[in-house]
């Protein structure tokens, strides 16, 4: 299983192709005439070497706890993860806030299945270049600093780096009419660091998680960029799984996923797994937990 996952990274958009052929004449052998394989992604939010070898790892222990195949599939970007899980080409996707609002909303009966325990507290951090002359704040309404800069967000469907610093902006009085030119959407939080850091954009916005990260590995030079403001807290990240999983594979697997998950940190390979993913254990969590996310994006458009 190993080498197949290997081959399945490597091949990227190749695999998707197959994997969508693939589902739609049945081949896999499950008895339903599904995929007798567990396809699990993530959006892809940071540097795809630190994405493989996470998802991996939790592809091999769940692969031998739940005694199925289980493969990792990258995709390109956040909205091909979204379609695929709504054409039935991925099963289990560990989403952002948003994403997994609007692939709930393509595949109804997916259910929650769990989240870190981080994820219910989740922040945003606004960064400044230090040549802006911007300096830290303590509330949202400090934000108007940034009105007249030029700005970069993350992907454009992130949660943590678009989204809700959108929300908060706004908050402040600041649309995306205020800054010099359109903002820049720089596909990962690790980019808009770098974009902020060597100058390209004056401000941008990034998830807290990506932030303390490049803190603590010293890779924020302070004489070039500033944290202006963390965020209110929110509820971001989570998995999802399709809501045809226990028909496909002929058990019911939501539960023993949800209990394999949510027990993750007293497996032996868990501490190691959940260190990867920057939490301690895995919690439950529910549809209702995003309501918030949802309104926000149908406010802003994000959400037809």
């Amino acid at each position: 299983m190993l080498g197949r996952r290997s081959v399945v990274a490597a091949l990227g958009l190749t695999t998707l192709a197959v994997a969508a052929g693939c589902s739609a004449d049945g081949v896999g052998g499950s008895p339903n005439g599904g995929y007798a394989t567990l396809r699990i992604s993530a959006i892809p939010d940071q540097d795809p070497d630190v994405l493989t070898e996470r998802e991996e790892a939790l592809a091999a222990h769940l692969a031998e706890t739940l005694g199925i195949d289980v493969e990792y599939v990258p995709v390109p970007d956040y909205a091909a993860s979204v379609a695929l899980f709504g054409a039935g080409d991925l099963d289990l996707v560990f989403y952002g806030g948003l994403t997994g609002v609007q692939a709930r909303l393509q595949n109804p009966q997916s259910a929650v299945i769990a989240q870190r325990d981080i994820d219910e507290v989740f922040t945003s951090i606004f960064i400044a270049g230090v040549e802006t002359g911007i300096e830290p704040v303590d509330a949202v309404e400090g934000l108007t600093a940034f009105a007249g800069t030029r700005f970069t967000f993350g992907s454009e469907t992130s949660t943590s780096g678009r989204l809700m610093p959108s929300y908060f902006l706004g908050q402040a009085g600041v649309t995306e009419d205020d800054f010099d030119g359109e903002p820049g959407y720089s596909g990962s939080h690790d980019t808009t660091l770098e974009l902020v850091s060597s100058g390209s954009y004056q401000g941008g916005a990034l998830n807290s998680q990506v932030w303390d990260r490049a803190v603590e590995d010293g890779a924020v030079d302070p004489e070039r960029v500033v944290k202006v403001l963390e965020s209110p807290e929110y509820h971001d990240y989570h998995w999802l799984l399709r809501g045809d999983a226990d028909d496909r594979f002929g058990t019911d697997l939501t539960q023993q996923l949800t209990d394999a998950m949510l027990s993750l940190h007293q497996a032996e390979a868990g501490p190691a797994i959940l260190e990867q993913y920057g939490c301690e254990r895995l919690i439950a969590s529910e549809a209702a937990n995003y309501d918030e996310i949802e309104e926000v994006a149908r406010g802003l458009g994000l959400i037809g």
